[in-house]
């Protein structure tokens, strides 16, 4: 694959992909919100990247001229199929009213408050049993050997697939969001990802369990059976976006905790600043950003956006704005006011948000009670991935 050539200058030719930017966005940011708070770059397409937050919510409400069709910030080169396999892309992430409307409303009472709470004493027992694996060797990678492998085995369970695909559904879902310079590896990973829910489809069809899978492939909608293409998108939505996204910031947060002593040894001795942590820490360290497509010419901020441009939701850039947030770039755990925006913010603000909370809370107190004592490793690398989702990669940490 060729090299990205590099950014001269990140006002008219930025690059979500730099290794600087995913490496230390904050810095960038911060110097866009004076200098050019709606950046451009033409690299994939004309490409916007709004880092105010009052800009960011604001594009997020307007759905007439901001669509949601196109939510991938590096789209999935290569020719596309004459009869593509998700017609409806992956709903209700990636559909505009009214298609939205009711998609969303049939996944909402998977991840309800009660709902959510009946996931819990898998997801402690499943922390737990992580963390006992190593606790006694005095290293471990938080984030390979612990964060990337509570989500995904709680997604699986949501939808009624096998926990022991835990590593194949973690190898497709990163495949589809991590290599954006490696076309072949995505679209492999999609293919793959696809064909498994094609074949529990067709399972389904005879033999449905309590699941969210067969639920939706058994629901009716004003008479009518959901469309089997319609709901292959939503299962791949609900793997996609309920993975790679909550086990970011499960990593993200336990590298903060790895590097900020205080604010560790605060939440073990202090348990009941845990609600309010989680929330700094979601808004510090948001790692999800989306993409929109301009419906028609609009000038938004005093930018002349073209039908067809591409903007990038620049959440977490929302999340650090000094405009919003006191101390936007310091944690501040007992933080009482916290608007952030690391769910997004609109129509299509993250369905499963009360999940992600819970597998955030419960993997750091079961870490935390078990581990209260632990930095990074000495001479170790940390790697981030970035782009559409930004955590880290690899965690080495050690204790006691």
């Amino acid at each position: 694959m060729a090299a990205r050539p590099p950014v001269t200058a990140w006002d008219t030719d930025f690059d979500v992909l730099d290794p600087s930017y995913i490496a230390d966005p904050f810095t960038i940011w911060d110097r866009l919100r004076s200098a050019c708070p709606i950046a451009h770059s033409d690299r994939r397409g004309s490409t916007w990247l709004p880092t105010r937050y009052d800009d960011v919510t604001a594009l997020a409400h307007d759905i007439e001229h901001f669509s949601s069709e196109q939510i991938s910030v590096i789209p999935l080169e290569g020719p596309v199929p004459e009869e593509p396999v998700l017609p409806y892309g992956i709903p209700p992430i990636s559909a505009d009213p009214p298609l939205h409307t009711w998609t969303r409303r049939l996944l909402l009472p998977w991840f309800s408050h009660r709902r959510v709470e009946s996931y819990e004493p898998m997801t402690r027992e499943l922390c737990a049993s992580l963390v006992d694996g190593f606790a006694g060797s005095g290293r471990a990678d938080a984030a390979a050997g612990y964060a990337q492998q509570i989500p995904v085995r709680v997604i699986a369970h949501i939808l009624g697939v096998p926990g022991t695909l835990a590593d194949e559904f973690t190898e497709w879902v990163r495949d589809v969001l991590e290599f954006a310079d490696d076309p072949e590896r995505r679209r492999y990973g999609f293919e793959h990802l696809v064909g498994y829910f094609v074949t529990e489809i067709e399972h389904r069809r005879s033999a449905p369990g309590d699941d969210l899978l067969s639920t939706l492939l058994h629901t009716e909608v004003d008479g009518e059976p959901v469309d089997e293409r319609l709901v292959l998108g939503t299962a791949a939505l609900v793997l996609i976006a309920g993975v790679d996204t909550t086990w970011s910031a499960i990593g993200s947060s336990l590298w903060h905790l790895a590097t900020h002593e205080d604010d560790r040894r605060r939440l073990v001795e202090d348990p009941a600043l845990m609600p309010l942590a989680i929330e700094e820490l979601l808004r510090a360290y948001s790692p999800v950003t989306m993409a929109r497509v301009v419906t028609e010419d609009i000038e938004f901020g005093g930018c002349p956006m073209r039908a067809g441009d591409k903007v990038l939701m620049n959440f977490p850039a929302a999340n650090r704005d000094p405009a919003a947030f006191d101390r936007a770039d310091e944690v501040v755990l007992d933080r009482a006011v916290n608007r952030h925006v690391a769910f997004g913010s609109g129509i299509h603000r993250c369905a499963g948000s009360n999940l992600a909370r819970m597998e955030l809370r419960v993997a750091l107190e079961e870490w935390l009670a078990r581990i209260p004592e632990f930095g990074l490793e000495p001479g170790a690398e940390v790697t981030w991935a970035g782009g559409q989702v930004r955590g880290p990669r690899q965690l080495p940490v050690v204790f006691p």
